[in-house]
């Protein structure tokens, strides 16, 4: 292992969305290089089916990120995949380890401190993917363009010397309606957990990031690598911390997730 490289107890990825053009691989991979850990879990969403079965897309890039993560489970890295709703073909070798790699349902996480962290994708708690497929699956369409359209809006932006700007996730943060799914989302997956009997919840889906104990127990989202590019980590002293990683390396968290940590 490199010298720059960082060690942590456990690292958590999920929606990184490989086969998407939006997928920011090249950072997953730095992010990769420079950090490692005794476990990965995958939260879900790491390979899109629903978009590759539209229409190939698979860069060498994508398939270097799929290496890397398989050479780290040769140097002993306990790999955990947990599948979610664009990779739910995986749900059919539940229980199969692929050169290493463990397919799970849901995982249960031990925190140094001994604390119980049920890790789902959280995708079984969405009711649009639940009950309505075809929703979801316009509503993956509507996100595409945004994603497109934002291409282009920071196309602009660098040329003005601004910096990167998301208008997905500034709509999860503006609009009424997206904010009063992210609270009810992260209330259903916290209720889980309590049902679960564990002291916390670690999940994806929303390509939102959070950490906090709004509701009473500990909610952790490990966001996404298409918009914010964020993972969560525990260090080797149990403390849980989420990372936001850039071209220059990790970059202070940003205020929407500051803000979710302190409520």
């Amino acid at each position: 292992m490199s010298q720059d490289c960082r060690r942590y107890r456990a690292i958590f990825i999920s929606d990184v969305h490989l086969g998407t053009k939006g997928c920011q691989s090249g950072l997953l991979l730095d992010f990769l290089r420079r950090n490692d850990a005794d476990t990965i879990y995958l939260v879900g969403d790491i390979v899109d089916a629903w978009r590759l079965k539209q229409g190939w897309f698979w860069p060498q890039e994508h398939n270097d990120v799929v290496q890397k993560l398989l050479r780290k489970v040769r140097k002993h890295v306990r790999l955990i995949y947990v599948p979610g709703n664009h990779d739910e073909f995986l749900k059919g070798y539940l229980g199969v380890h692929f050169g290493g790699v463990e397919v799970v349902e849901s995982a249960i996480h031990v925190g140094v401190d001994g604390r119980k962290y049920l890790v789902v994708h959280g995708d079984a708690f969405d009711m649009v993917v639940r009950h309505a497929k075809w929703l979801a699956l316009c509503g993956d369409w509507a996100y595409d363009a945004a994603l497109a359209i934002n291409t282009y809006v920071n196309l602009v932006r660098r040329h003005l010397g601004l910096t990167y700007w998301s208008l997905s996730q500034w709509a999860k943060l503006k609009v009424k309606t997206a904010v009063n799914f992210i609270g009810d989302y992260e209330n259903a997956l916290v209720t889980e957990a309590k049902r679960h009997g564990v002291d916390g919840i670690i999940c994806g889906h929303i390509h939102h990031a959070a950490l906090h104990d709004r509701f009473g127990t500990r909610y952790m989202n490990c966001g996404d690598w298409v918009e914010s590019c964020t993972a969560l980590a525990e260090t080797y002293d149990g403390q849980f911390e989420l990372i936001q990683w850039s071209t220059a390396g990790a970059v202070p968290v940003p205020a929407s997730i500051e803000l979710a940590a302190a409520a």
